[in-house]
């Protein structure tokens, strides 16, 4: 009898797979997708209706060819590759590869399309007996998305390459990401703090020592509005005429309040809830949930630990809301259950009902169960999408909630407080985030209270905040605006082309970054647009239900977006994209001054180049005054002040001209690459005592981990290493996987980008 033969994409997979299927089926992996468009010029044939051009990615030829080998000896091939967008595609990719028709025979082979949500002996035996074909408006809306992706990135990459510096990217979802980013900071810089005031009184009961605060909300029968107070002298005037008064309790009211727990974790939930409690990009937590999902070794062999990790859907099934209900009731009694399920509702536009919401394979497996058994990071993640999943089947948490009105004895003024009490945890008992209970002393209307203290308090309004990873994709989320499996890669593109850096976990935008954003904004504004990147994904969505076709959807785009881009190709000239007039005229001509970004930063210039050659040095903003530093000059004794050279920042003397002494700046440039070894540090690029650079842990010396090669932020395939690194190989650039045991590399083109 021969063996059936089942493709999947992962070698961690199919080891799984292996446990449960036994000796009658052969396991496969392809690593990842087998065919892409490569990153060249007239890979979508625009001639021919927009016709890709895929080829086989070169280091999967040789899985390619095992799975060829295997089919000799077997009659029946199952495609068991993930059940969204990407893994329909990859199915599709392989059979064209292996020259087989998906949905017939082929010859003795019989093909089938199998998925299967969670990668358990029940949930695999039955997608085998439930086989499918593979849908092809899903391969399709894969591909529209690919395409799209190619004519914006390959289309407008060049003219910023041309008009602004080599090396920039523009992209679909990537460009319009980077202009919440930059539009943020605009609103920060043009924000102006207002000042306004409150006053505060503490007090001290009757029936209890325990003073408490209150504030004033009415004065003079008139209820007090936000800016009412402006100036500490009439804050300070309300202080002296409320200082000698006497004030009683005129009003208690209690009220109970229920919370409902949030849902269980879609992909950008789980992400932005990673990135707030456990402190993981967003790259991170979907690597590591892959792991869960693929399968952990937990000493019985591998065993999948969740269900699959992209996913927008809510929904639970009903055998995992049973079973939570047992756990709820064994760990924490009848009370903390529901008579009856909770279903959620889908917020995400076009969220995918049939598949599920990431919890645990087996609810009854306990984080408890696993502790010891997971890497810590594996742990933390497997017990955060645990808890969340139970905490969604429990009961409401329920709070006391007092309000408490103070009078003075003319009734001049009023001040309130509110306190509250935790009543019954309910699902607060899981999930923690319950907070601090504010508890008031006992007290009575009509009680007479004791003023201790009045205070007036001085405020200012604050700038809206920049944005942080998991605010970022809740942004883009909300606006319908990419897919939560592109969110990570987009945020970390972000940052690998230098157009913003995160800085104590905010996105703060780069020079660089905000020139690309202006000159998208203003010239390309239709395709930055928030509504028409967010119209653009239904479309996919469209096309992934059969609704519309996809060549149609690219057309519509191109025909529009291509004739723009060659028109703003002849109209935009660098000099007015990388410079800005000043309000000063050259000393040497006397044309008007100009500022602007070159190779190693801003720098002021003669707006008649090259006609006349004079530049000096931008310090700082406009004529902003050198950055000083702690640093003593060893030669005069002066301050060093930091200044901008052609070779970057340098250190010099604050008495130049007179002292002329300077030294270099030893600044470390970020990678983006999570220390592998620490798993808290970031790897940083360093130089070394005879300026060799060399990479190592932001954290040096608490962890010493380091590296000659540059890393990259990208997990390798074969066998999931955190990062790859760029090393030279004879006369050619490869990225390599670091672990000595992997053989997985990809040459580099001249570009460096992955050669074809």
């Amino acid at each position: 009898m021969k063996k059936a033969l089942v493709v999947v994409e992962s070698p961690t997979k199919a080891k799984t797979l292996n446990r449960f299927l036994g000796e009658s089926y052969q396991i496969l992996a392809t690593y990842g997708h087998v065919r892409s468009l490569p990153s060249k010029s007239g890979s979508v044939d625009v001639r021919n209706d927009f016709e890709p051009r895929y080829e086989v990615i070169p280091e999967k030829e040789r899985h390619i060819n095992r799975i060829k080998k295997a089919l000799s000896n077997v009659d029946t091939l199952y495609l068991a590759s993930d059940m969204d967008r990407e893994g329909e595609a990859i199915s599709y990719h392989l059979l064209t590869l292996l020259d087989l028709d998906g949905n017939r025979k082929k010859g003795k082979i019989t093909v089938h399309r199998i998925v299967f949500h969670e990668i358990t002996k029940d949930a695999i035996h039955k997608a085998i007996r439930s086989p499918r074909d593979i849908l092809m408006p899903l391969v399709d809306a894969q591909q529209a998305r690919v395409v799209l992706d190619y004519l914006y990135g390959f289309t407008l990459s060049p003219l910023l390459w041309r008009k602004v510096r080599k090396g920039l990217s523009a992209g679909r979802v990537q460009s319009v990401a980077l202009r919440f980013i930059c539009e943020r900071e605009k609103e920060i810089q043009a924000f102006t703090p207002k000042e306004y005031w409150t006053v505060q009184a503490r007090f001290i009961g009757e029936r209890e020592p325990t003073p408490f605060e209150a504030e004033l909300t009415h004065f003079k029968s008139e209820k007090l509005k936000k800016f009412d107070i402006k100036k500490a002298e009439k804050a300070e005037e309300i202080v002296s005429f409320l200082r000698e008064k006497k004030f009683k309790v005129v009003a208690l009211m209690h009220k109970i309040t229920r919370k409902t727990p949030p849902p269980p974790f879609i992909t950008s939930t789980l992400q932005q809830e990673a990135s707030r409690k456990l402190n993981l990009s967003p790259s991170r937590t979907m690597r590591l949930a892959q792991q869960l999902y693929e399968g952990v070794d937990i000493g019985q062999g591998p065993a999948g630990l969740i269900t699959y990790m992209r996913t927008d859907s809510v929904h639970l099934a009903r055998q995992a809301l049973q079973d939570a209900k047992k756990v709820i009731l064994q760990q924490f009694g009848e009370s903390y259950t529901l008579p009856k399920a909770r279903v959620y509702k889908n917020r995400v536009k076009n969220a995918q009902e049939a598949h599920e919401a990431i919890r645990p394979t087996e609810v009854t497996r306990t984080p408890e169960q696993l502790k010891g058994r997971l890497d810590p990071q594996l742990f933390d993640l497997y017990q955060l999408i645990w808890n969340r999943m139970i905490a969604s089947q429990m009961a409401q948490a329920e709070w006391d909630t007092q309000n408490v009105l103070i009078d003075s004895e003319d009734a001049d003024a009023r001040f309130k407080v509110t306190g509250s009490r935790l009543v019954f945890p309910g699902y607060l008992k899981v999930l923690n985030d319950n907070g601090k209970e504010t508890l008031l002393p006992r007290l009575e209307e009509g009680d007479l209270l004791q003023l201790e203290t009045i205070t007036p308090i001085q405020h200012f309004t604050q700038p809206p905040p920049r944005y942080t990873e998991a605010s970022l994709i809740k942004t883009l989320e909300s606006y319908g605006i990419g897919r939560p499996s592109t969110y990570a890669t987009v945020l970390q593109t972000l940052r690998s082309r230098d157009y913003a850096r995160l800085i104590r976990k905010v996105f703060v935008p780069q020079e660089i970054g905000m020139i690309v954003n202006d000159l998208l904004v203003q010239h390309f504004s239709p395709y930055v647009d928030y509504q028409f990147t967010a119209q653009l994904e239904e479309k996919l969505d469209e096309i992934a239900k059969g609704v519309v076709t996809w060549k149609p959807v690219v057309r519509s785009f191109w025909q529009d977006f291509y004739p723009l881009v060659k028109k703003k190709e002849k109209e935009l000239k660098r000099s007015d994209i990388l410079s800005k007039e000043m309000d000063e005229s050259c000393p040497e001509c006397g044309k008007p001054l100009v500022i602007r970004y070159g190779k190693y930063g801003k720098f002021i210039a003669c707006s008649g180049f090259p006609e006349c050659h004079y530049r000096r040095p931008l310090e700082g903003k406009e004529n902003e005054a050198p950055q000083i530093t702690d640093q003593v000059c060893e030669k005069c004794g002066r301050p060093m002040v930091i200044k901008k050279g052609r070779f970057g920042p340098f250190l010099a003397c604050s008495g130049f001209p007179e002292c002329r002494n300077t030294k270099p700046l030893k600044v470390s440039k970020g990678t983006g690459v999570p220390c592998p070894e620490c798993q808290k540090g970031e790897i940083i690029e360093r130089r070394s005592k005879k300026g060799r650079v060399f990479y190592s842990c932001s954290r040096y010396p608490t962890c010493k981990f380091s590296l000659w090669n540059r890393p990259v932020h990208e997990t390798c395939p074969v066998c999931h290493s955190p990062y790859l690194i760029i090393k030279k190989i004879g006369k050619r650039v490869y990225k390599c996987c670091p672990n000595k045991e992997c053989d997985y590399s990809v040459p580099l083109g001249n570009d460096g980008r992955a050669a074809s």
